[in-house]
């Protein structure tokens, strides 16, 4: 039997000297920059977003990205696990962006930091009042698994569309994206880390060779984001709107993200070989990310929760250093407040992104198809619940793209529309309805497997948390 490789760094230790430390803290700003950046290049297209919109929007997202990660890492879980932008809020957000965009992309912001703000004051609730070990029981695989697989389906409209602006610079992204991650990470760590930024890299040096590139959104980005400047770092695009039915959809992103998060947490913890984790830790993680979504929404950034491909960077590298985690956080601050690196991102040509989509909405889909596994997918009860569930959050959102639905009360029809035309949402709703009335065992439903991840640590291999 090979021998476990140990940890080089716990959670207390500091890397010495200096350098080391930083270079690591780049190394996790790195990992997690390639998600980070791809959401605002998702929505800004679909807000018909300026070059300069789209730089501010992605400083705000580092910013935002950096404040909730210094929560977490301090005062959540206290676990090395950087905070980023969720995939799971994409449905709702793009629902939100098209019931608002004739308004401008300065509303559309607003509404989603109105729906991020007010979601985020339910997370703190549930987080720190421990309702998060109580409402687990009732979000089982069945349920969470096609709700994380319609962020990627619901949105396969904007894959080959965008990215037939020029094939050539998508089909480079996602032909590098394959061979990175699949051919080529296996044999070397460094393209498994990095797949998909080495891929947008590759492409934007072809994008620049063809003479593809528009360095108009640099030259409009401002040198540094002062706070008291307009798009500065507190509500850059003014004061967050806040409607109910834009409120409800976009807690089905916060479902999705609180347990994802809550399996993170046990990945990370067994990760980085620290004590078994505690249902206070837990708690407080889910409620710190509360609080650094809260912070988001008033940033001008989107919803944030913990990166999955930190914890493997974590597990390959065995440095599990929260000093290193917060240098990540000031780099991300950094990053946030230099305007003219949101400019330079924002350079990006759109079909480079439309490659993005091809590759990272399809993956997302898949993920959620891995978690339903968790469930009995040779049971019948599952197999029609999750299929009616999945089928639809696709046909409900058509329905109600293609017929008119208006009833009084107006503030009603406006909440159910808004539920409706999210595919997350009606899955989310119709499967918690249905997963919680139909007879079924832990073991089918595949709630047994909550809370046994385990991790055997001696007592002394650990010293003390520092006061």
């Amino acid at each position: 039997m090979a021998e476990t490789r140990k940890m080089v760094y716990t959670l207390d230790e500091i890397p010495k000297p200096f350098t080391k430390a930083l270079f690591l803290g780049i190394q996790h700003v790195l990992t997690m920059f390639g998600a980070t950046v791809s959401v605002p290049l998702i929505l800004a297209p679909a807000m018909e977003m300026s070059p300069e919109q789209t730089a501010l929007l992605v400083a705000s997202v580092m910013l935002a990205s950096g404040v909730a990660t210094f929560f977490q890492v301090n005062y959540g879980t206290r676990l090395p696990i950087i905070q980023g932008v969720s995939f799971s809020f994409l449905g709702p957000f793009f629902a939100i962006i098209g019931m608002t965009i004739a308004a401008g992309a300065n509303v559309s912001m607003q509404y989603i930091g109105g729906a991020i703000i007010l979601g985020a004051i339910v997370e703190m609730v549930i987080g720190f009042t421990g309702l998060i070990g109580k409402i687990q029981r009732f979000v089982s695989p069945v349920v969470i698994g096609p709700v994380i697989a319609l962020i990627g389906l619901a949105l396969y409209q904007s894959g080959a569309p965008m990215a037939g602006g020029n094939w050539w610079l998508a089909g480079t992204v996602i032909v590098l994206g394959f061979v990175f991650s699949l051919i080529l990470g296996p044999k070397k760590p460094f393209f498994a880390l990095f797949p998909i930024l080495l891929a947008v890299i590759v492409a934007y040096i072809v994008a620049l060779l063809m003479g593809a590139v528009d360095f108009e959104a640099v030259r409009a980005a401002a040198w540094i984001r002062l706070p008291w400047d307009s798009g500065g770092w507190i509500l850059p695009w003014g004061f967050p709107k806040f409607d109910f039915g834009f409120f409800l959809i976009g807690l089905a992103g916060y479902l999705a993200s609180m347990i994802e998060s809550y399996g993170d947490y046990h990945a990370i913890n067994a990760a980085a070989e620290a004590p078994p984790l505690k249902d206070s830790q837990i708690s407080r993680g889910i409620g710190m990310e509360g609080v650094g979504c809260f912070f988001t929404g008033l940033f001008g950034g989107f919803a944030s929760t913990s990166y999955t491909e930190n914890i493997g960077l974590v597990g390959l590298t065995k440095v599990a250093s929260r000093y290193v985690v917060n240098i990540a956080v000031v780099i991300l601050l950094v990053l946030g407040i230099i305007g003219k690196v949101g400019g330079v991102i924002a350079t990006i040509p759109m079909p480079i992104v439309g490659g993005l989509y091809c590759l990272l909405f399809g993956m997302i889909a898949s993920i959620g198809i891995s978690n339903s596994a968790k469930a009995d997918l040779s049971s019948m009860r599952n197999q029609m619940i999750m299929g009616f569930i999945l089928f639809m959050g696709l046909s409900v959102p058509y329905y109600f793209q293609t017929a008119e639905v208006v009833f009084q009360p107006e503030w009603l029809s406006n909440i159910v529309v808004s539920i409706g035309s999210t595919g997350m949402a009606v899955a989310a709703i119709l499967g918690l309805i249905l997963d919680n009335i139909i007879p079924g065992t832990k073991e089918e439903r595949g709630l047994h497997m909550f809370g046994e991840q385990k991790v055997d640590v001696k007592p002394n291999d650990f010293p003390p948390e520092k006061e």
